[in-house]
């Protein structure tokens, strides 16, 4: 059997690895003409890591990130609401880790080049489409920087992992609509600066009617001075919104106001807005769950499966979650169409189960109720709001939905 791999992202190269590990061939097509560091940060929460860990990648990436310990609630005024440990100082047998994103995807990519072969990448093939008959499926591509034509490639399954815009997702969903504005617009920004509180804390403070930060570091001693590289994203409710791109820049003067006065004992907010090595702007949007991602020998992984709205932490754990159970899958049926189906019936349930999850309570759900509870405005205790017990509930609730329930995960093995 050999897949084919379009998109070579944190999906397509981790499922390169998952399916070699499986002994199955597989090629990766990617649209950039080189496979680059870019993005900001990410977490990579306990059953992801347990899937990298399987694939012998902890050890890299312990270096490369920082490894979370712990996550703390606060409202706008900088009062704690609630604090709990994560990773294995919760208790999992696995870490937590937060990492910028370029830094995870050439962790990826040299596991790849060693194990596979580079010869197994090419870049700069951006996919058009796709067809397929009783014994192959066959992707067309053209050369992403001119436009030309390239030859159509043929394999007996090809996995669309090229992410929201995916070419592949659009032909199998002719008709689908635009993408479901949250009424959220996020901005995302990188800042050299010393650790904070545990120095490995994931923050959430303040709410989106005002303005809601998450901050949290993504490298060490990234300079002599031993500063962190720390890692922010700043949301608020905004009624407009440009179209949906990773890439586009951001300005200070549409959000920095609305944390003007955010200077807490423990961080200066604005401040550390002020003086962030780059600024990017996007959208908090995601798309209707699909009825079907897979026809015949063709399906879709990651965010071209299920996109969703970035709050919970929770993509690209989904997107690994996806390649370890599509290996195995792969390896286990004779017949790759069956496999394909497999993976779709257990996956996509869950998946959806994230997205409206994501939608309406992820963790940070916490914030929402002290904000309406207290009326926006501060408390003397936080018992007389909401219960230690509420408090952990909610986050718990999170948890089994997206599958890292310590627990179940542990049971799984």
């Amino acid at each position: 059997m050999e897949v084919l791999i379009v998109g070579g992202g944190i999906g397509g190269l981790t499922l390169a690895l998952a399916l070699h590990e499986r002994g199955i061939a597989c090629r990766i097509f990617e649209m950039a003409p080189q496979i680059r560091a870019i993005g900001v940060g990410i977490n990579l929460l306990p059953h992801s890591t347990k899937e990298l860990g399987r694939l012998g990648l902890e050890a890299e990436l312990a270096k490369a990130a920082v490894t979370t310990k712990d996550a703390a609630f606060f409202n706008r005024f900088g009062q704690l609401i609630h604090r709990e440990p994560l990773g294995r100082a919760a208790g999992y047998d696995w870490p937590q880790f937060s990492i910028h994103r370029g830094d995870l995807q050439m962790i990826l990519l040299a596991a790849v080049e060693q194990r596979i072969g580079k010869d197994r990448i090419h870049a700069g093939w951006q996919c058009t489409g796709f067809s397929q008959d009783a014994g192959k499926a066959i992707a067309q591509f053209r050369n992403s920087e001119t436009g030309e034509a390239l030859p159509d490639q043929q394999a007996d399954v090809i996995i669309a992992c090229d992410g929201i815009h995916s070419a592949i997702r659009k032909q199998m969903h002719r008709s689908e609509g635009e993408p479901r504005y949250s009424g959220v617009n996020m901005w995302r920004g990188v800042t050299r600066m010393k650790s904070i509180l545990s120095g490995a804390c994931m923050v959430r403070a303040g709410w989106l009617s005002h303005g809601k930060m998450v901050i949290y570091p993504i490298r060490e001693n990234v300079d002599a001075e031993g500063n962190q590289l720390m890692n922010w994203v700043a949301e608020i409710e905004t009624q407009t919104y440009r179209k949906r791109d990773w890439s586009r820049p951001g300005s200070l003067d549409d959000f920095l106001p609305a944390f003007a006065d955010w200077h807490f004992d423990w961080l200066d907010v604005p401040d550390m807005i002020r003086k962030a090595d780059t600024v990017l702007e996007f959208p908090m949007v995601d798309q209707e769950p699909l009825d079907h991602w897979t026809e015949g020998r063709v399906t879709l992984l990651g965010d071209a499966a299920h996109p969703m709205v970035p709050r919970g932490s929770n993509g690209a754990g989904q997107a690994i979650l996806d390649c370890r159970l599509l290996a195995d899958l792969l390896a286990e049926n004779a017949d790759p169409r069956e496999a394909l189906a497999a993976y779709e019936a257990k996956r996509l349930p869950a998946t959806t189960q994230v997205v409206l999850t994501n939608r309406t309570n992820p963790p940070d759900a916490i914030l929402r109720e002290v904000y309406e509870r207290t009326g926006d405005k501060p408390f003397t205790r936080i018992e007389d709001v909401i219960s230690p017990a509420e408090l952990t509930a909610i986050t718990d609730s999170y948890k089994r939905v997206a599958g890292y329930d310590r627990d179940k995960l542990k049971a799984a093995g």
